[in-house]
């Protein structure tokens, strides 16, 4: 019963960790005053694609992981190390004002640009063998509410936290990284 509850509460802090981009992009997002019915869907759809890109790498690391077993454990690891780098190094950069509007295909491009992380977590994820359906569930919600709380902060607050959520974000998938590569 344990193992349960700390695999779920992992995943509930990589789902945390993975929507904070969207939450990011979401406080930038929200100085184009959108109406709250915009919000919503916006929300709604970054937590779909926060469905359908770890499937996908889900779908490709079980698939390595029963084809490649001896080194599937050390790329999950590494993958999910390399990830939480390049957050980290992203919330350094300097802050470039986006032209993207979240509406039709800009809505699409931001909808993919704060997911494709979510496809190599779900690879790492895949390999492992972690439970499909609590992954999805764990990220689509967390990636819907927090690109909601982001849309709504950025109205209220333009710039507030921006970089340091993606830090944070990143941080905490690089710990999980580490901590899976310790533990081969």
């Amino acid at each position: 019963m344990s193992a349960v509850v700390g695999e779920l509460f992992t995943l509930i802090l990589m789902a945390f960790a993975l929507g904070m981009d969207a939450f990011s992009v979401g406080l930038g997002m929200g100085m184009f005053q959108l109406r709250l019915k915009q919000i919503a869907k916006i929300g709604f759809i970054i937590g779909i694609f926060h469905v359908i890109m770890p499937l996908l790498g889900m779908i490709t690391g079980k698939f390595l992981s029963e084809n490649f077993s001896e080194i599937a454990g050390y790329i999950g690891g590494a993958l999910l190390v390399l990830l939480g780098i390049q957050m980290i190094w992203t919330g350094f950069k300097e802050v470039e004002t986006s032209r993207i509007t979240p509406v039709g295909f800009g809505l699409l491009l931001f909808a993919v640009s704060v997911s494709l992380d979510s496809f190599s977590v779900g690879l790492s994820l895949g390999i492992y063998q972690a439970r499909t359906v609590v992954v999805l569930l764990c990220f689509g919600i967390s990636a819907m509410v927090l690109t909601w709380l982001g849309l709504l902060i950025g109205r209220k607050v333009q710039g507030w936290l921006g970089s340091y959520g993606e830090m944070l974000g990143g941080g905490i998938l690089l710990i999980f990284g580490i901590k899976l590569l310790i533990s081969l």
